[in-house]
C-alpha cells in the first residue's frame, strides 16, 4: 500500500505545493471556530468589549482600582494610561503584553470596586472619605475573596471586569452599540476573509491534485505498455492478456483515484486532526479526555474493519482478471459459440464469474458500509458528552457558551479528520493490491534481453540462417519441444518446414526472432550467434508472418508500411501489394490503399488478411523471411502466383515457410521434416518420397496417387 506514496517522487514541487495549500486552508478552517466563539461571547456576550482593561476611564475610576492595587500593580496601572484634555484617563500601552498584564493586575481591583459600588454602601461611603487606610483596603480585598473562595473563578472575575468597562462606558456617555456593531463588522469581515483564502487554497487544492494523479497515471500507463512491449512469450504467457489489460487499465485507474484522496484527504486530515488539538489544547475547557476516548474508538474500528476487508480486495483483482478473461473470450469467439449453440453455456460462464466478483464486492460494500453509521453514531455520541459537561461548566462559571460551541467543532474537525481517514482507507486496500500488481509486471524482467556487447557491426547482412544442436524446452515443462535441430537455411534457397500438428513447427520459426531463447545449443545468423545481436538489428533484418494474420486499425497503407514511413517509400508498398497478391482487392476499394481497417482487421476475409500481412513482411526489405503457416487461408491458384511472385521479386533473401499443405512447398530447395520436435528427414521433395516415412505418410493423406508416382520417378 505505501507504494502508492513513491510514485509521488516525480511530481515533489506539485505535491510540496499541496501541502502548503492544505497547511493554509487548515488554518482558516481552523481559525473560523475561533471567530464564532469571539462573536458569541464578545460581540453578544459582552456587547463588543474584548477584555477588561478600559479604553478610557474617569479619573475617579482609576483611583478606586489603584486603591485595591499593590504598589507595583498601582504603578503598572499608572504607567499604562494618560490623563487626556478631557480630563479621562486614556490607554496608551497597546503591546498585546500589557494589554495581558494589566488584564491580570487589575481585574480583581475593578471587581472589588464594583461590588462595593453595588453592595454594602457603609464600606462605600468609608473608602470615600478616606477613613481607610491603604493597608486596611488591602486587608478587605482579601477578606471578601477568600469569603467567596471557588466561586470566584478566573472566569467571573473576567466577566465581572467587562461588566465593570461596560458600566464605566455607559456612565462616560460612550455608544456601547457601536463598539458592539464595530466589532461584529470586523469579526464578520474576518471570518469571510479566512472563507475566501480556504476556498481558493481548496480549488488550487483539488487542480494540482488532479493534475499530480493524471501524471502518476499517465506515466504508470507509459511503463507498464513500454515493459509488456519488451515482454518475451514467456512473460506474457506468465500473466495472459486479460491480466495485462486489468493491470494497465482497471489497476492504475485505482491507484490514479486514490492519489487525488491521498493529497486532497489524507494530508489534509492530520494537518486538520493536529491543528484542531492545538486548538482544543488553547480553549482550556478541560475536556480534551473525550477526543482522546473518540479518536482510541475510531483507530480500532478501523484497523478491525481494513484487517477484515483487505484478503477480499486482494481477491476482488482476480476475479476481476477472471470476468476480463471471460468475457474477452466469448466476444471474441461469437460466432463460434453461436455455431456450436452454446449461448446457454457461456452466459452460465459468464454469470458465475460475475456473480463470484459481485458477492467479494458485497462483503467488502457492506463491511465498510457498517463503518459509516458507527462513525456517526461515535461522532453524535461526542457531540452530546461534550454539551452534557459543558453544560456542567457553563453553570460553574468555568466555560463560555461560545468556548462550548468552538470545542465542539473542533472536535467534529479532530473527529472527522479520522473519518476521511476512514473513508479513504475503504478504497486504499484496493489501490494497495492494484499497485502491488503494477509493481508486479514492472518488476518483472524480461528473460530475452540485448548483451551489454552486441555484435551487429559484425553482421554481413547475407542472411545465413544456422541452427546448431539446438534443443529448446517451454518454460515449466519437463520435455524439449525440439531436440538436436541442425540445419542451414541460405539466400536465394527456400527452406520448408513441414511436420505433425504440434510437433514443434511454429515453434522453431519462434526461436529465430528470440520470442523465445533455445535452450541448448545455438542459432546463429551470417555465423553471429542471435543472442550476440540486438534484437533491434536482429529483427530488422526478418520479415515475419504469423500464422494468424494481424493487422492494426489505420489503413491499408498504415499496415503494409507498419516497418516505418521512413523505410517503406509508396512505391516499396505498392510492389509490395502485387508481390502478395492483394492488388487485386484493394484497388476494387474506392479509397484503395487509403481504405480503413478496423480493429483485428475485422472488415477484411482472411485470405486477404495474410496477403496483407505478406505485403507488410516485403515491404521492409528483410533479408530473411519467415513465413508461419501464412499461406492457409490462400486458394490454391493465389497460392501458386504469389510463391511465383515470391521467387522472382525476393530471389536473393532466405526464406523459411512452415506449411500444413505440399502443395505449398514442392518446388523448396530443401524441405525439414518434424516429427515429436525431431528432425526425421532433410531434403527436396522427391528425396523425401524415397526415402523419409514421416514425409510419405504426410504426402498420402494429400497427394494423388498419380502425383506420389510423380514425384518418386
Amino acid at each position: 500500500m505505501f507504494k502508492i506514496f513513491r510514485y509521488f517522487k516525480e511530481s515533489k514541487a506539485a505535491v510540496l505545493a499541496v501541502v502548503l495549500l492544505l497547511i493554509l486552508q487548515a488554518y482558516c478552517d481552523l481559525s473560523l471556530p475561533s471567530y464564532t466563539s469571539d462573536i458569541v461571547d464578545i460581540g453578544i456576550g459582552q456587547n463588543g468589549i474584548e477584555n477588561g482593561v478600559p479604553e478610557k476611564m474617569r479619573e475617579e475610576t482609576l483611583e478606586s482600582i489603584c486603591l485595591f492595587a499593590e504598589e507595583e500593580e498601582e504603578s503598572l496601572i499608572r504607567e499604562s494610561y494618560d490623563l487626556n484634555e478631557e480630563g479621562e484617563y486614556e490607554l496608551i500601552a497597546t503591546e498585546p503584553e500589557r494589554i495581558d498584564d494589566l488584564e491580570d493586575v487589575m481585574g480583581i481591583p475593578m471587581v472589588m470596586v464594583y461590588m462595593l459600588e453595588n453592595g454594602d454602601s457603609e464600606k462605600k461611603a468609608m473608602i470615600a472619605s478616606g477613613m481607610l487606610t491603604k493597608e486596611q483596603l488591602l486587608a478587605m480585598k482579601e477578606q471578601i475573596l477568600e469569603e467567596s473562595g471557588e466561586e470566584l473563578s478566573d472566569m467571573i472575575v473576567d466577566q465581572m471586569a467587562i461588566m465593570f468597562v461596560k458600566s464605566e462606558y455607559e456612565a462616560m456617555g460612550v455608544d456601547i452599540d457601536s463598539i458592539q456593531t464595530r466589532y461584529l463588522f470586523v469579526t464578520g469581515g474576518k471570518m469571510l476573509l479566512m472563507t475566501i483564502l480556504m476556498m481558493a487554497a481548496a480549488i488550487s487544492t483539488g487542480f494540482l491534485a488532479a493534475r499530480v494523479s493524471a501524471g502518476i497515471g499517465m506515466r504508470l500507463r507509459d511503463r507498464v505498455f513500454k515493459k509488456v512491449v519488451s515482454f518475451s512469450n514467456a512473460e506474457m504467457d506468465k500473466f495472459s492478456t486479460a491480466s495485462l489489460i486489468t493491470r494497465s487499465t482497471n489497476d492504475i485507474q485505482q491507484v490514479q483515484m486514490v492519489s487525488v484522496m491521498l493529497l486532497r484527504m489524507v494530508c489534509y486530515a492530520p494537518i486538520l486532526g493536529i491543528g484542531g488539538i492545538i486548538k482544543v489544547v488553547h480553549t482550556k475547557t478541560g475536556m480534551g479526555w473525550i477526543i482522546v476516548v473518540a479518536v482510541g474508538v475510531i483507530l480500532v474500528l478501523v484497523g478491525t474493519l481494513v484487517k477484515i476487508a483487505m484478503p477480499k480486495f486482494q481477491k476482488m483483482q482476480i476475479l476481476v482478471d477472471k470476468m476480463n478473461l471471460v468475457s474477452r473470450e466469448i466476444l471474441t469467439g461469437v460466432p463460434v459459440i453461436r455455431a456450436f449453440s452454446r449461448e446457454k453455456y457461456e452466459e452460465e460462464r459468464f454469470d458465475k464469474a460475475n456473480r463470484n466478483l459481485m458477492k467479494t464486492q458485497l462483503f467488502t460494500n457492506r463491511v465498510m458500509t457498517f463503518m459509516m453509521p458507527v462513525m456517526m453514531l461515535i461522532m453524535n455520541a461526542v457531540t452530546v458528552m461534550i454539551v452534557w459537561f459543558g453544560a456542567k461548566g457553563i453553570d460553574m462559571g468555568n466555560l463560555q457558551v461560545g468556548d462550548m460551541m468552538a470545542f465542539i467543532t473542533y472536535t467534529m474537525q479532530i473527529v472527522g479528520s479520522f473519518l476521511m481517514l476512514t473513508m479513504v482507507s475503504v478504497m486504499l486496500p484496493r489501490a494497495g493490491v492494484a499497485a502491488d500488481r503494477i509493481e508486479e509486471v514492472l518488476h518483472t524482467e524480461p528473460t530475452i534481453v540485448d548483451k551489454e556487447h552486441v555484435q551487429d557491426e559484425k553482421i554481413e547482412g547475407k542472411g545465413v540462417v544456422a541452427f546448431e544442436n539446438v534443443n529448446f524446452r517451454y518454460p515449466g515443462a519437463e520435455e524439449n519441444a525440439l531436440e538436436n535441430i541442425s540445419f542451414v537455411a541460405k539466400p536465394g534457397q527456400t527452406t520448408a518446414i513441414i511436420g505433425s500438428t504440434g510437433c514443434g513447427k511454429s515453434t522453431l520459426l519462434h526461436l529465430i526472432p528470440r520470442f523465445y531463447d533455445v535452450t541448448e545449443g545455438r542459432i546463429t545468423i551470417d555465423g553471429i550467434d542471435i543472442r550476440d545481436i540486438s534484437q533491434k538489428k536482429l529483427h530488422s533484418m526478418l520479415g515475419f508472418v504469423p500464422q494468424k494474420g494481424v493487422l492494426f486499425s489505420g489503413t491499408i497503407a498504415s499496415n503494409i508500411k507498419f516497418a516505418g514511413e521512413d523505410k517503406v517509400s509508396d512505391d516499396a508498398m505498392k510492389e509490395a501489394a502485387v508481390i502478395a497478391q492483394a492488388t487485386e482487392f484493394i484497388e476494387e476499394k474506392e479509397e484503395t490503399y487509403d481504405s480503413p481497417i478496423a480493429q483485428g482487421g475485422t472488415n477484411v476475409s482472411g485470405g486477404q488478411k495474410q496477403r496483407l500481412s505478406i505485403a507488410r513482411a516485403i515491404a521492409g526489405r528483410p533479408k530473411v523471411f519467415l513465413f508461419d503457416d501464412s499461406f492457409s487461408a490462400l486458394d490454391y491458384k493465389t497460392d501458386v502466383v504469389l510463391r511465383k511472385a515470391l521467387n522472382e521479386k525476393i530471389a536473393d533473401a532466405t526464406i523459411l515457410i512452415v506449411a500444413q499443405r505440399i502443395s505449398t512447398i514442392l518446388h523448396a530447395d530443401q524441405i525439414i521434416v518434424l516429427d515429436e520436435g525431431k528432425i526425421v528427414g532433410i531434403g527436396k521433395h522427391e528425396e523425401l518420397l524415397a526415402n523419409c516415412a514421416a514425409y510419405q505418410e504426410i504426402a498420402r493423406s494429400q497427394l494423388s496417387e498419380e502425383e506420389l508416382k510423380g514425384g518418386m520417378a
